[in-house]
């Protein structure tokens, strides 16, 4: 299988080695709509106060909020806009989620994220571990969710082997 050259975000791979603690990368802004709230809901986590608008009026909430996976889901997809040429092997865990704040149709949102820890392998592999802190915010800064992700990510050696093992199978 060829490693493309460039990452999905049109831009070069970043390996280990580019990443920086401290680099904060902001999403654009989405606004999350009642049906696709409902949509969700009924496909993936059917509580009343996820897919009855009318009866989450008598919800704690008020009207119907996003289920907590389905804010993830969101955020993944804002998070590959702002974190896609990152050249990850794979996450391997998350620690300290939490669910701060619903998120409600109308509520408009947005993802940051923030290398938190950079550890390179103990054990002489080709990658290194890299801690990210994430967020998802409404734009008036209240967040919603938040929690960190611990990644697997390839050093620019495995980036120089991956490409010479495609170039040879090609």
């Amino acid at each position: 299988m060829e490693v493309p050259e460039m990452s999905p975000l049109g831009t070069p791979w970043l390996q280990f080695e580019d990443l920086v603690i401290g680099e904060v990368r902001r999403s654009a802004s989405r606004t999350v709509t009642e049906d696709e709230i409902v949509a969700f809901a009924k496909a993936y986590d059917p509580q009343w106060f996820h897919t009855d608008p009318e009866a989450a009026k008598a919800s704690v909430f008020g009207q119907v909020v996003a289920s907590g996976i389905h804010v993830l889901a969101m955020w993944r997809q804002l998070d590959h806009t702002i974190n896609a040429d990152i050249d990850f092997v794979c996450g391997v865990g998350w620690e300290h989620l939490r669910l701060k704040r619903a998120v409600r149709a109308g509520d408009t949102i947005h993802v940051t994220s923030e290398i938190i820890s950079l550890e390179p392998s103990r054990s002489g592999k080709d990658r290194g571990t890299a801690v990210t802190r994430y967020a998802v915010l409404l734009d008036n800064g209240t967040e919603c969710v938040t929690f960190e992700s611990i990644n697997l990510v390839y050093t620019r050696a495995a980036r120089a082997n991956r490409s010479a093992s495609s170039a040879a199978s090609s």
